[in-house]
């Protein structure tokens, strides 16, 4: 008697368990990585140009140079709203970014003022998007996943995409658990590096499993009860304005003071503070608020790795070295 092979492989060895849960936005598009949800959105609406904003990082310029178009910087102001000083024709579009995910205030105000709006939301992965506002999301700021972004978009047409592979690109996730984070540090310079212009795709399928397993509402909880803890010690000396909604989630604290030599007096204390961005030097006029930013803002990590006795410990750090 024939016997008709299985759907699936029977036996073997144990695979990888995944806690079994649903994705936060099972309804908007996922892809590999933030910079190809840009693409994705780009692609579909055919924009001829787009106002980028000179405080961002470098490589969301690698959609733009892969499909030739044209873009030209604009300056943020204090309180890190764009500086509307140019108009928008109806083939361009403004990309803003939520910075840290404390600027959804601002978010809702260009969206009832600009049509062709594109809103990076890397930095604020729990900030729902507004309806016919293209919005782009990037997971692995977030979570310790690989890779994945997400895109909302209201266009019905799609792109036809292979599926991701990110087997290959998981070293660093698994040796932070079995090392730590500094033992994993090159191999996630690698994966940056595995992710430079790399092909559009669908999310993979172990992102997606990774992405399922994750319990959000206990993540942004801590996000924000962290948040608070520094911000009602750290208010009185950030130079950064700090006005945030219900709706926004933080993904790290901000904290501006003028001081240069503080995130390395951080990190040798071993709170790694990145600098955001390092191109801006290169792309901004030294007298610009977007070179002083970068120069001086140290951003203080809040996420779910950490209690508030690790919030108090970083405060006593910092009031040791101001």
């Amino acid at each position: 008697m024939k016997v008709l092979n299985s759907l699936k492989s029977i036996g073997g060895y144990m695979p990888l368990q995944i806690p079994m849960g649903v994705s936060y936005y099972p309804t908007l598009v996922p892809l590999n990585t933030g910079r190809n949800a840009l693409e994705y959105i780009l692609r579909l609406r055919k924009y001829t140009k787009v106002y980028i904003p000179y405080f961002t990082c470098e490589v969301l310029l690698e959609p733009f140079n892969k499909l030739n178009i044209e873009y030209e910087f604009y300056n943020i102001d204090v309180n890190l709203d764009p500086i509307l000083d140019f108009k928008l024709d109806d083939n361009s579009a403004l990309l803003y970014t939520n910075y840290f995910g404390i600027k959804t205030s601002t978010v809702m105000w260009l969206s009832s003022i600009i049509k062709n709006l594109i809103i990076d939301n890397a930095q604020a992965f729990f900030v729902k998007p507004i309806s016919n506002v293209d919005t782009f999301y990037s997971c692995r700021k977030f979570f310790g996943v690989p890779d994945g972004a997400y895109v909302s978009t209201s266009t019905q047409i799609g792109l036809n995409l292979k599926t991701d592979l990110s087997m290959g690109r998981i070293s660093h996730l698994l040796t932070s658990i079995e090392k730590n984070i500094e033992d994993g540090y090159q191999d996630y310079l690698a994966n940056n590096e595995m992710l430079v212009n790399n092909e559009i795709r669908k999310m993979s399928t172990l992102t997606t499993k990774l992405l399922e397993g994750i319990d959000y509402e206990g993540c942004e909880l801590i996000r924000k009860n962290n948040f608070y803890f520094l911000h009602k010690h750290l208010e009185k000396i950030n130079r950064l304005r700090i006005e945030i909604t219900n709706e926004d989630v933080p993904m790290v604290y901000p904290l501006l003071v003028e001081d240069a030599s503080l995130r390395e007096r951080l990190i040798e204390n071993k709170i790694f503070i990145p600098t955001y961005w390092p191109n801006v030097f290169d792309w901004a006029s030294p007298d610009s608020y977007e070179y002083f930013l970068a120069k001086n803002l140290i951003t203080i990590p809040i996420d779910h790795r950490y209690n508030m006795q690790d919030m108090r410990s970083i405060l006593a750090i910092l009031n040791s070295l101001l």
